[in-house]
């Protein structure tokens, strides 16, 4: 679906003088936000792993996934420039604002991406860094170049993109892949939806000037809200599957149960909210995840010492 921007003035912003870019700049491309939250998951699933875990190897694992994330959220933005430039939340990003010319983006995404899978390949597994190779190109190509332009379940399908870290953490370690990785795996992708459309009743009328079929554009916005109670039951069942199935303890199950409730009630509560409800439900979910993720250390820490 192409933008409805005129040209001239995306070329115009294209063209301001692009010396005055600063170190944070380059930093806004890499989405520190999103990579936190990358980081933090492949960090958790590294340390689930049976075995001993060598410092060495969990530091460079860890950069080489951050420096992926980094380089494939720097081609996002590189990509996404003429879309961008039309959207409220994304016309001071760097790129449409004009302070990094689109080719020096793009450089700078193709630079940190060979890195990270030079350094995962030479320093772990061929394995891991096969599994990063898949999880940039998914996200760059088929996410970002393919699916979001194309269709309403972009989010559903390209989900996938940002569940690869903690099974890369894991196989970082182990050269293997496990059940409990792999469930992880399917936590952040079933969580990816709602998520996401939480921020898309947010921003419908962004996405609408910029022609990108979000659910709420193409559905309209009680049909997203009915997804967005179908995707967090969901999600609660599948995050208590580690606890069910014996890999996880009661501690992690217990946290589990009460973050799903709360996730429930403010899903619930977008039903017959407005934006408000929203974008509560949309902060809510990222820390539903960091603190999900964290119970699952904890309590592995807690069965294995106490």
């Amino acid at each position: 679906m192409t933008p409805t921007s005129s040209s001239a003035t995306v070329q115009n912003s294209y063209a301001q003088d692009c010396r005055d870019a600063s170190v944070g700049d380059f930093v806004t491309l890499l989405k520190p936000g999103v990579l936190s939250l990358v980081v933090f998951t492949a960090f958790i699933g590294a340390l689930l792993a049976p075995g001993h875990v060598h410092p060495y190897v969990l530091f460079i694992s860890l950069l080489s996934i951050a420096l992926g994330a980094g380089g494939a959220a720097a081609f996002n933005m590189w990509y996404d420039r003429d879309i961008d430039l039309i959207m409220t939340r994304t016309q001071k990003r760097p790129i449409p604002a004009g302070r990094i010319a689109p080719q020096d983006g793009l450089c700078f995404s193709v630079l940190l991406c060979v890195t990270s899978l030079t350094l995962m390949a030479l320093a772990t597994n061929f394995l891991a860094a096969a599994l990063l190779c898949i999880s940039i190109l998914y996200y760059t190509f088929f996410y970002t170049a393919y699916l979001k332009r194309r269709t309403a379940q972009n989010i559903v399908i390209g989900g996938g993109a940002g569940a690869f870290p903690p099974l890369i953490g894991w196989v970082s370690v182990t050269g293997d892949v496990g059940i409990l990785p792999l469930l992880l795996f399917w936590i952040i992708f079933i969580w990816t939806p709602s998520h996401f459309w939480a921020l898309s009743l947010y921003r419908c009328q962004d996405y609408t000037l910029a022609g990108v079929p979000m659910l709420p554009v193409t559905r309209g916005i009680k049909v997203t809200k009915q997804h967005i109670v179908v995707y967090s039951l969901a999600l609660v069942i599948s995050a208590l599957l580690p606890w069910g199935l014996g890999y996880l303890g009661p501690l992690y199950g217990a946290v589990s149960l009460v973050l799903g409730a709360v996730y429930l009630e403010l899903s619930r509560r977008v039903i017959k909210g407005g934006e408000k409800e929203a974008i509560r439900l949309f902060l809510f979910s990222i820390a539903y995840l960091f603190v999900l993720f964290l119970s699952m250390i904890v309590d592995y820490l807690v069965r294995t010492y106490a």
